[in-house]
């Protein structure tokens, strides 16, 4: 571990010197600036603002400007010198609950480690008491020209020291709330509830960084000099129901966790037309009910009815062709037109009848043909009789 800082940790009149380290590490992309025309990197070089003078870093120290733009010198041994009990020792003043501390005061993380083996019994000790108590130590420390509230707490087998801002760095969060009075009533928040239990528990350890891993394949594109990964258009933002759209989210959630969605989303797709208080606090209670069909038992219950009503259909049909198939003549083909317009009223009805209606109508065209043919050869045989009886008539 890389020490950033090291001093003694007061605790009480036990004091343990420490060495302080960053427990957190930075994969942001950083980018370099280039010359266009040659890429070559762009150099900056510090300037003396009187004289123009290039200066290097033995050249350069440190000023305070006052209010009134005058620059007082301030050196390294000026800083060393300074009265503060903080520059070199974490003193503990008190003790509170962790939970306690406002999140926005949270700052950096950093490790706390023993400095010397010597160190290590009262280091275990103030780790074992603070783990006990569920209480987090508060100090201050100077570090890099600042000083430092901080809090110590036990975290697994180290201390984690957290700096934390001063009080007064906190901005009033009074500008960022909703202007004027917004009422939310009992079956969005019952909605809302529902969604935050089906999205789950989050896994903090499943999340990534997209855009450090898209760069880096950005870069390996260019390099490679193959296509170049194409961006996600997103849309514009709308608003939008706010019921319809809570339902919806709850039961994509339950869907992606292989479960049923509850009876309280089974009006997403028509919730945007649904204006009734009545129907959509229903339709909300009714997640909070036992018993009633999810969305996808209803679905099942009508692709299952329709599957009877095809059959029934489809057995009706072959009925209707075994009886049919008999006809000939005339009055079979007549009969044949007739049926095979009702087979194309059954296959607009259901494609589970097209199959059959198809074989139907083929079987029928075949019967017509046949009975067209026994038609043409009665009719040449009447005019050949005819025929034959005219001569004889004429002899």
């Amino acid at each position: 571990m890389r020490s950033v800082w090291s001093g003694n940790l007061a605790f009480g009149l036990v004091s343990i010197p420490v060495k302080l380290g960053s427990a957190v590490s930075s994969h942001k992309i950083s980018f370099r600036q280039v010359h266009l025309t040659d890429q070559g990197r762009v150099r900056y070089q510090k300037t003396c603002e009187l004289d123009e003078e290039v200066l290097t870093a033995a050249d350069i120290g440190r000023a305070y400007e006052t209010p009134d733009e005058q620059l007082v010198e301030i050196t390294d041994a000026d800083l060393r010198a300074l009265p503060l009990p903080t520059a070199k020792t974490i003193e503990v003043s008190g003790f509170l609950d962790a939970a306690s501390v406002d999140a926005m005061q949270l700052d950096t993380p950093y490790f706390l480690a023993p400095a010397s083996p010597a160190a290590n019994k009262p280091y275990v000790l103030m780790r074992e008491a603070l783990a006990r108590a569920g209480k987090a130590a508060v100090g201050k420390f100077a570090m890099r020209n600042s000083e430092h509230l901080a809090l110590i707490r036990a975290h697994d087998d180290v201390l984690l020291l957290q700096t934390l801002r001063w009080p007064d760095e906190l901005n009033s969060p009074a500008e960022a709330a909703p202007k004027g009075s917004v009422s939310i009533s009992d079956s969005e928040l019952k909605l809302a509830d529902t969604l935050i239990s089906a999205l789950g528990e989050a896994d903090l350890t499943s999340y990534h960084d997209e855009y450090a891993q898209a760069v880096e394949a950005l870069v390996t594109a260019k390099l490679e000099g193959s296509e170049l990964p194409a961006a996600e258009q997103a849309g514009p933002g709308k608003v939008v129901d706010l019921m319809a759209a809570l339902r919806a989210s709850v039961e994509q959630a339950k869907g992606g966790r292989g479960e049923g969605a509850g009876s309280g989303t089974s009006g997403a797709s028509g919730a945007s037309g649904a204006s009734g208080a009545s129907a959509t606090d229903e339709a909300a209670d009714g997640d909070d009910r036992t018993g009633h069909a999810s969305v996808t038992e209803l679905k099942s219950s009508r692709r299952s009815g329709a599957k009877k009503t095809a059959a029934g259909k489809k057995a009706t049909a072959s009925k209707s062709s075994g009886t049919r198939s008999g006809g000939t003549g005339s009055g079979g083909t007549r009969s044949s037109g007739t049926r095979s317009a009702g087979a194309k009223s059954a296959s607009a009805k259901s494609a589970g009848t097209k199959s059959t209606a198809s074989k139907t109508a083929a079987a029928k065209g075949g019967t017509s043909k046949a009975g067209a043919r026994k038609t043409a050869a009665t009719k040449k045989t009447a005019a050949a009789k005819k025929t034959a009886a005219s001569r004889r008539k004429a002899g």
